[in-house]
């Protein structure tokens, strides 16, 4: 049993898992295939975190199954979020399944395969990076230690686990010799990087550091927490040369009544005062934001006064999930669940408003010159695809650029593009003359 097939479902940080799983059977001499039908070895990285991504997951352990089916020979593992939360009851209703682990279980995977678990310092060293080249992901820490209402996360991912600035480091230094030029840094909770390792938070310390990594030309930052921000990392990025100024920090809502019964911790004020800090510190940023609707308890005056928040602060950014009934979570438990059909209305309102904000900023770009990483070239079309500073891969608004005679781009080079036409998520711009220098 040599080739393998990963389906990694969830977040980003899921992927990361996934890649430092391909790494462990690599150095084993186990051979990665991207047609599942071709494996002697299925895994699927599953996602247990709303009720959506659980049937995803649910979905690709059946379609693996199938495969084992028609080839009785073939091995399905499954791991993962889902079947750290769930493993009993898919022991029970799955036991087509040949063997189940946790999150980051990569020790007892290898273990099940008659091989050996490389030391902990090399988990990382042995990561087999898979997203394009030129952007990679950087796990800088796992689990969570706040206790959100709505949130399963704790439960499966566990206390808050701060990787050293040595280690991220090392890291950051191998994927940039393998041709990254952007580093985006992820977590259950960006903000509290450090305070258990260090004793105090070290997020600006660590971007210090990163900032030194020669070859990573952007360094963004996902899923800041609000409650004890790190506000010295806003002078920090004001002058970096490399830290982008770009804010992505879910919220989740606004509503003093609603914040209490999520157990954020937080305030419609304290959130108030703290884009305001973060809006004057650094002009022009970037900011984004996850919302939650239909939340247990939510009145329209609660949902009013959330639109009303976003009207206010014009996120440049913006997405929504409707609640999901986590059980095991404390929101599992409160009376007043509102309608999923509602919650939906909702998410749908929200998004409807955040389109004409999209739009609105979107225009203000037209005739401007912008960099742009670029991500990808369409043969089909004739167009590269690419991103500015403010927008994360996969998750915010792209460029649209033709190609154009005499000058050939490959993903990863960055180009100044001037900007033509605005709609809501996407921008169209051409290459400007200046494109062909050399950009840093």
């Amino acid at each position: 049993m040599k080739k393998v097939h990963i389906t990694t479902l969830g977040c980003s940080k899921n992927l990361v898992d996934s890649e430092v799983l391909q790494g462990q059977l690599e150095y084993h001499d186990f051979q990665f295939v991207d047609q599942a039908e071709q494996s002697d070895l299925l895994i699927v990285n599953t996602c247990g975190f709303i009720e959506k991504a659980k049937e995803e997951s649910i979905q690709a352990i059946f379609e693996a199954l199938e495969l084992k089916k028609a080839d009785p020979a073939k091995k399905v593992f499954v791991t993962g979020c889902l079947s750290e939360r769930y493993r009993a009851d898919i022991e029970k209703d799955i036991p087509e399944v040949d063997a189940i682990f946790g999150t980051e279980d990569y020790r007892a995977i290898l273990q099940a395969l008659g091989k050996k678990h490389a030391a902990n310092d090399n988990l990382y060293r042995l990561r087999r990076v898979t997203t394009p080249r030129h952007f990679a992901y950087l796990k800088i820490s796992e689990g969570c230690n706040h206790t959100c209402a709505f949130c399963a996360i704790p439960g499966i991912r566990g206390k808050h686990r701060s990787r050293t600035v040595e280690a991220l480091v090392e890291e950051a230094r191998k994927l940039a010799a393998g041709g990254a030029r952007e580093l985006i840094l992820i977590s259950q909770d960006t903000s509290y990087y450090g305070k258990d390792i260090y004793g105090k938070q070290s997020i600006t310390r660590l971007l210090q550091a990163l900032e030194q990594v020669e070859g990573i030309r952007w360094i963004r930052v996902l899923y800041w927490y609000p409650t004890n921000f790190p506000l010295d990392v806003l002078d920090f990025m004001k002058d970096s040369a490399r830290l982008v100024p770009y804010l992505d920090m879910p919220i989740q809502h606004v509503s003093d009544r609603m914040l209490k019964l999520m157990r954020r911790g937080d305030s419609r004020r304290s959130l108030e005062k703290l884009y305001e800090t973060i809006l004057s510190r650094v002009p022009g940023i970037t900011l984004r934001t996850t919302l939650i609707t239909g939340h247990p308890g939510e009145t329209e005056e609660d949902f009013r006064e959330l639109k009303n928040f976003v009207r206010q602060f014009k996120f440049d950014r913006l997405g929504t999930f409707t609640y999901s009934d986590e059980e095991g979570t404390p929101a599992f438990t409160l009376e007043n669940k509102v309608p999923a059909e509602l919650a939906g209305q909702r998410q749908a309102e929200i998004m409807e408003l955040q389109r004409d904000i999209s739009l609105e900023k979107n225009q203000a770009l037209c005739d401007t010159e912008q960099l742009v990483l670029l991500d990808e070239f369409d043969i089909s079309t004739n167009f590269y695809s690419g991103r500015t500073f403010r927008d994360a891969p996969e998750i915010d608004n792209e460029v649209l650029i033709p190609a154009r005679p005499g000058t050939a781009y490959k993903p990863g080079d960055f180009a100044r593009v001037r900007i033509d036409e605005a709609a809501e998520y996407e921008l169209y711009g051409h290459f400007t003359d200046a494109s062909k220098e050399q950009i840093p």
